[in-house]
């Protein structure tokens, strides 16, 4: 009796915590154009400040490869001509959030060279740059690595390197829609792909070399192409490849 008790007691308050969790900040892309008003198009293909995205990125980034359809953007992929083209949104200087959990619903292009991503970058970018600024890799999936899901983190101390990440096994990964999501905390940051945590960073020195995560991030969408993590190869046998994210959605 006295187990099943403290059962209920620990039950009881994580519900308690949840419930004290708010939605703050939704986006059901449930209209027929991008609302301008707290999304970015970024444009081009990153020259000549930072050509190639920094990572040798193959894709053009316009205004056009996106539509909506039955309540998810869909961002499409393609290739026309030589080039590679595709979409990218961001929520800089219109919407940024500390802490609380942050999520995307979404269905996964597949294919060599293909590398779509929801993630977040520090608002204060422009100030103290990357990867001082930090950056949260919640989701970023790679055609050339198959069933697996990468989340990671970039700040100073890792000097950009992946060496704050995970490569997580999930075999169905390529199949219907998923939840990836982080819950974060002034002590660490938890990622989870559908209702399984798969990493969790938290380190025991925190400064902001190792923990740039104290201060508002925005949040981007996009696929990009090849690139040094996507991969120098790209199928053109595969596009195009659609990536539909159903929702994003902020709790505090």
């Amino acid at each position: 009796m006295k187990k099943v008790f403290l059962l209920l007691l620990v039950s009881s308050a994580c519900f308690a915590q949840e419930v004290k969790r708010k939605l703050v900040w939704e986006e059901n892309f449930n209209k027929k154009e991008l609302n301008e008003k707290e999304w970015n198009f970024e444009l081009g293909d990153g020259c000549p400040n930072l050509c190639g995205f920094g990572n040798n990125e193959r894709q053009i980034y316009t205004k056009t490869n996106h539509s909506f359809e039955d309540g998810n953007l869909v961002i499409e992929a393609r290739k026309e001509g030589s080039k590679y083209t595709s979409t990218k949104i961001t929520t800089k200087g219109k919407k940024d959030f500390k802490y609380g959990r942050i999520e995307a619903r979404a269905k996964l292009p597949v294919g060599q060279g293909i590398w779509p991503a929801f993630w977040m970058l520090g608002a204060n970018i422009d100030q103290i740059h990357w990867p001082k600024a930090g950056e949260i890799d919640i989701l970023e999936y790679i055609g050339r690595d198959p069933g697996m899901v990468y989340t990671t983190l970039h700040t100073q101390d890792s000097h950009g390197n992946t060496i704050n990440t995970k490569r997580t096994p999930y075999p169905n990964i390529e199949e219907g829609y998923h939840v990836f999501a982080i819950e974060w905390t002034k002590d660490k940051m938890d990622f989870f792909v559908d209702k399984t945590l798969v990493y969790t960073f938290n380190p025991t020195v925190k400064n902001e070399d190792t923990w740039p995560f104290d201060k508002p991030f925005y949040i981007i969408v996009n696929v990009a192409v090849g690139g040094n993590f996507g991969g120098p190869e790209v199928d053109d046998k595969i596009f195009p490849q659609k990536y539909y994210v159903d929702y994003i959605r902020v709790y505090q």
